[in-house]
């Protein structure tokens, strides 16, 4: 079974509202002469596939240019795949025409990293989160009653709502960024990074604000981050990625309770823990070295290059992490976590 059909929830039950198969994103890179030509290309991503399910989270992790913003632009086609499938409800998203493509985009969202670079700052709050409603002809009758109720809904004042986005705190924004996706009422909500840009007080809030949401309103939520503490609080399925492919899918407490991914281990061993004492005698794993250019990746596995486990192993095995490319299976835990590392039984 190869990396790119093996699907990251195959066995939760249920039907999935979203499905993501074999997800290819490749950038051209084009030479400098007078006659640009293509002499190459970005692998983005390359052969993701992961199921999402209403009323649950699934958390997208990795180190900045792994390719997980690619993949959540994509599913929403704002960046046309180069190849894969993107089911929402039964239709592939990728051949949909402009027209249902507009239609779809009501039932998935996207709230972006930056919450006020996302919005206008020449219109007022209500115009911004009634600008979804208007372009949509959802407005007249009531659309009015309808930014209140939004407004509320995300803990703002909707007495406020004549005020522009500077006017408000970066919490606040992101609450505007939020209102403004549920204004057409979406099954899925793509979520880039939402509280990285905020402090570490007002993150609480935003993260208990969405589950409260996901609980009301029973939304599926792609959680796209880099901080695996925000992930661990939020997700029921993490995703770690590296280089464009998913290395290690688990449930939220399987992943860091039991990871076999070298690259995973490293990632929660950079986790603060709280008591001084315990952060001082813990083992921290180290990952040497730069990511490796997506425009020309590692053969094999992508993380070889600065993967701690290989500098144990035998010359064979070694040989085999750059020569075959390990298939995302399950090693030992269950059909619910898969890792794509041919010595992970090592690592249980």
């Amino acid at each position: 079974m190869s990396t790119t059909d093996t699907p990251t929830d195959a066995s939760t039950a249920g039907e999935p509202i979203l499905s993501v198969r074999r997800l290819v994103k490749e950038f051209p890179i084009k030479s400098h002469s007078v006659v640009r030509r293509t002499v190459g290309a970005v692998h983005a991503v390359s052969g993701v596939s992961f199921d999402i399910f209403s009323g649950q989270t699934l958390g997208l992790v990795g180190e900045s240019g792994c390719g997980k913003t690619t993949t959540s632009r994509a599913i929403l086609h704002l960046q046309p795949a180069t190849s894969g499938e993107v089911v929402f409800q039964g239709r592939d998203v990728t051949k949909m025409s402009k027209g249902d493509l507009r239609r779809m985009r009501r039932n998935m969202q996207i709230v972006f990293q930056d919450p006020y670079a996302s919005l206008n700052p020449r219109i007022t709050v209500s115009e911004i989160i009634a600008e979804p409603l208007k372009i949509h002809g959802l407005y007249r009758g009531g659309g009015r009653a309808q930014v209140a109720e939004l407004m509320s809904l995300v803990g703002l004042n909707p007495e406020h709502g004549n005020r522009f986005p500077h006017e408000f705190s970066g919490g606040q924004r992101q609450r505007i960024g939020i209102a403004r996706a549920l204004a057409l009422k979406p099954k899925v909500l793509v979520l880039d990074e939402p509280v990285s840009a905020l402090d570490v007080s007002i993150q609480a809030g935003v993260i208990n604000l969405l589950e409260d949401l996901q609980d009301e309103l029973g939304l599926a939520y792609l959680f796209v981050a880099h901080d695996l503490s925000v992930v661990r609080h939020i997700a029921d399925r993490v995703a770690v990625m590296y280089l464009g492919k998913i290395v290690e899918v688990a449930d939220t407490e399987s992943l860091f309770e039991r990871s076999q991914h070298p690259y995973t281990k490293a990632l929660i061993s950079a986790i603060p823990i709280p008591d001084p004492r315990r952060e001082r005698e813990r083992e921290r794993i180290l990952v040497q070295g730069d990511v490796p250019s997506p425009a020309n990746p590692p053969s094999g596995c992508r993380f070889r290059t600065r993967c701690p486990l290989r500098m144990t192993l035998s010359e064979t095995d070694a040989a085999r992490c750059a020569d075959e490319e390990p298939a995302l299976v399950d090693r030992g835990l269950g059909p619910q976590h898969l890792t794509a590392c041919h010595f992970a039984e090592s690592e249980s």
